[in-house]
């Protein structure tokens, strides 16, 4: 069979023309083709949606002026030449290798697009993680802050800070500690207390600062006026002027008199120091009396030995018992009593003051005793629960103390406070008693009663042991 031979177009030839025409229609079938060659196509319309190659294609072959039209991606033209050598009709095949990929053109374009959205746009702040020591901010408030600051300025000591401030609501030793240290350290906390504080009032300002602890230097200042003298408003103004440096900037001397008074009523001025008890004479206890007893005296001549048995046993058990009563001695300095309707006399000579209640009194008979609610874990001098229900008085509510001056202190050691003569007396706090004054504990009110005739005789005394022989 012999080989077609390939014929080459020559430009401005049949061919040439015929292969133009053919691509600007649109692939459209010329009429020189042959019919075995025709593109079959169906004239029913399909609607389906048109890709983004397809769109761009439209676009293009819609436009129809000198730009060459782009066939669609894998088709291919068959031309028919007619040659006049033998060969009636051929078919050459013209590859699409030439043709532009309009999917790899649209991938770049949108590339291209992305990396310009990329560099335009505002580049994300990373959210700033919420410090740990700023979690409990709520509880101190600006005042607390400035009340921990001043305090600690003036004491150096944060015991002393927990112990003597009053802050807005109730903070450990621990909590104290952890708020100074991270007023100091933590940058963030130390900025937003700051903050707070200059938007403080300044009446706020000087209303806390007035509070202030004093230091050990302004209390030696205030001690060099004795406690004998009666010192007046302008003796506290004159101490405050010579003594500027020391004071703080908010005294006054309205303050400082208050603060003097106080140092007075606690007996903390150098010219109050209390003095020891006198020491009474040796008193012979039931153990020397019983050796001093001469038993030769009561013995009969005649010697009976079951009688001396009997009597040996009883004698046994007599000193067993005053033995025993013995160390109880110390226990008993309480007297209790039950009220009657025939009262017997309130005072004997033992007696120094009487705590008399509705249903029975209580007869002290020591310097010093305690008063409170006994238990299992505990005991007291004066058990309250005696005179009604006790529930709400603690173990050791506090103590009755007698001065070497005759005065009579009253102590709180217990959880809740208590009244004498309807004013309280808060816990850790003390108070004077005077005769016939009105003590309310926990509901139960009781009568303090003075023995006047004892404590005169203690006073003189204590007048003359003090004097210079």
């Amino acid at each position: 069979m012999d080989s077609i031979p390939t014929l080459t177009p020559k430009p401005g030839s049949e061919v040439d023309t015929e292969l133009e025409e053919e691509i600007q229609g649109g692939m459209a079938g010329p009429s020189s083709l042959s019919a075995q060659h025709q593109r079959r196509s169906s004239t029913r319309s399909i609607k389906r949606r048109k890709f983004d190659d397809e769109l761009v294609e439209s676009s293009l072959n819609m436009g129809g002026s000198a730009l060459t039209p782009i066939p669609v991606r894998g088709t291919r033209s068959r031309l028919s030449i007619s040659v006049d050598e033998g060969i009636t009709s051929s078919s050459t095949v013209v590859p699409s290798n030439s043709m532009v990929n309009l999917p790899s053109i649209l991938q770049e374009t949108r590339r291209k697009a992305s990396k310009v959205k990329q560099a335009f746009r505002r580049p994300r702040r990373p959210r700033a993680s919420q410090p740990t020591a700023t979690k409990d901010l709520g509880r101190w408030k600006p005042t607390d802050d400035l009340s921990l600051i001043t305090a600690v300025q003036q004491t150096g000591d944060l015991l002393a800070v927990h112990r003597g401030v009053k802050f807005s609501c109730h903070f450990t030793l621990t909590e104290i500690t952890e708020r100074w240290y991270a007023l100091l350290y933590d940058k963030s906390v130390s900025r937003l207390a700051l903050a707070a504080l200059r938007n403080l009032h300044p009446q706020t300002v000087a209303s806390v600062q007035s509070k202030a602890l004093y230091t050990k230097a302004e209390e030696q200042l205030l001690a060099t006026t004795s406690s004998t003298s009666q010192p007046t408003l302008e003796t506290f103004e004159k101490l405050l002027q010579d003594n500027a440096t020391v004071f703080h900037p908010a005294r006054t001397a309205q303050a400082l008199q208050a603060h003097w008074q106080l140092m007075k009523q606690y007996h903390l001025l150098p010219d109050q120091s209390v003095q020891p008890l006198p020491k009474s004479d040796h008193v012979v206890s039931f153990t020397d009396a019983d050796e001093l007893l001469r038993d030769s005296e009561l013995a009969s001549t005649e010697r009976d030995d079951v009688l001396e048995a009997e009597l040996a046993q009883n004698d046994r058990l007599a000193k067993t018992e005053i033995k025993q009563l013995e160390n109880e001695v110390g226990r008993w300095q309480v007297l209790v009593e039950a009220v009657t309707g025939i009262s017997p006399p309130d005072f004997d000579a033992q007696t120094l003051a009487v705590l008399r209640g509705r249903l029975v009194r209580y007869l002290m008979r020591s310097r010093e005793v305690t008063f409170g609610r006994t238990t299992a874990g505990g005991t007291v001098d004066i058990d309250l629960s005696l005179e009604g229900p006790a529930w709400k008085i603690s173990r050791r509510q506090g103590v009755l103390k007698l001065r070497a001056s005759g005065e009579f202190l009253i102590s709180n050691e217990g959880r809740r406070p208590f009244f004498v003569d309807g004013k309280p007396v808060l816990p850790g706090s003390r108070n004077k008693l005077s005769n016939n004054c009105v003590l309310e504990i926990a509901g139960l009110k009781f009568v303090f009663l003075i023995n006047q005739e004892l404590i005169n005789a203690i006073r003189t005394e204590a007048a003359r042991g003090n004097a210079p022989i």
